[in-house]
């Protein structure tokens, strides 16, 4: 195939993306086996798609893990799941002056959206207690949208937290239904997707993606995005394996920038109009190449992420706006002004963690 029928070919997937076709395996194959050469030929289709529907806009979501480590599950690829020995902090569930503390952070750097995430399989009534007056709380003093990362959930509990000003509620399918007991034996594939339907069955905004070079194929890659597709899930995280040492999966080494740029270039095609964040490991395997990953995804997480960190915030902003990008704001309009007013030079942190990929 010569150049310019290569770079047809990936505008005639585009065109089909628009359109709401979906794409056959075979082509999404093409998409993920594409030559290194392809690989801007097919992000200038991505970004074709993702303008469609969110324009030139970023989306910032603000991650607060609330509670970290003591988890039951045995989840491969995570330094809080029981079976990790990774040196991570671990906590109870925070103070609510520390949660607040952390909304007031989401607030200055210009995030639309806290995302408060606790471990653990299921929160205990406690818990969920406690979440449930954080939420209020911040909804009180901040126009940040809410994503709840809880856990498994039933239906009483979605209905409470969507009563409590709860917008969004996160909870992964994380890899294929083949590929599941690969990564995890304390819970189903099924059972994941139960607790995404119980939030989409209660009205709210489904919130789920996945975690990419744990080692699983060309096909589980495209199963999730079919999945995540036929769930109608309204926001999808695409997170890369940091192989933290101290975890199961602390020596698979899978991923290079442009094996992650062509999948989400992938899952742009396969989900025209879903909010498509690059989240954890953005940093540690797009390296330079992090920006690029905004022509297909039109959302990141700003700061640090549960047990890793990211780069600092102004980094992000001038990542932004170096590139011809806008933040959104929490209504969804363009943000005007300027985003560097009152955001810190140094975001307090650690440095990135000393991960060889």
């Amino acid at each position: 195939m010569t150049a310019s029928h290569q770079a047809a070919y990936w505008q005639q997937l585009a065109d089909r993306s628009l359109a709401g076709e979906l794409l056959s395996r075979e082509e999404a194959h093409a998409v993920l086996s594409a030559p290194d050469d392809a690989l801007l030929d097919q992000l200038a289709a991505a970004y074709r798609v993702r303008r469609a529907a969110w324009g030139n806009r970023v989306r910032l979501h603000f991650l607060l893990n609330a509670q970290s480590g003591l988890c039951p599950e045995d989840c491969h690829y995570c330094s809080q799941s029981k079976i990790s020995t990774a040196e991570i902090e671990k906590y109870p569930m925070l103070a609510l002056a520390k949660i607040m503390e952390a909304a007031d952070r989401a607030a200055l750097l210009r995030a639309g959206t806290l995302c408060m995430v606790i471990s653990g399989r299921a929160p205990g009534e406690t818990v969920f207690a406690k979440v449930i007056d954080a939420v209020q709380a911040v909804r009180a003093k901040h126009d940040l949208k809410i994503c709840a990362c809880l856990g498994l959930l039933n239906a009483e509990q979605v209905q409470r937290l969507k009563a409590a000003g709860v917008e969004t509620i996160n909870h992964n399918l994380n890899t294929s239904a083949n590929f599941t007991s690969e990564i995890v034996s304390t819970h189903t594939f099924e059972d994941r997707v139960g607790t995404v339907q119980a939030v989409k069955d209660a009205g709210m905004k489904t919130c789920s993606g996945g975690i990419l070079g744990m080692g699983e194929s060309d096909d589980d890659v495209i199963d999730l995005a079919l999945s995540l597709r036929e769930l109608d899930v309204k926001s999808v995280p695409v997170n890369f394996l940091i192989p933290v040492p101290g975890t199961t999966f602390a020596n698979i080494r899978a991923l290079d920038p442009r094996r992650c740029l062509r999948i989400l270039v992938l899952y742009r095609l396969l989900l025209p109009t879903q909010e498509i964040r690059v989240s954890g490991g953005r940093e540690v395997h797009l390296r330079s190449m992090q920006v690029m990953g905004l022509y297909a995804a039109n959302s990141i997480f700003i700061g640090d992420y549960l047990t890793t960190q990211g780069q600092t915030a102004r980094d992000d902003l001038r990542m932004i706006e170096d590139a011809g990008f806008v933040l959104e704001t929490p209504d969804g309009a363009s943000y005007e002004g300027d985003v560097f007013t009152d955001v810190p030079d140094e975001y307090p942190r650690a440095a990135l963690p000393l991960v060889e990929v």
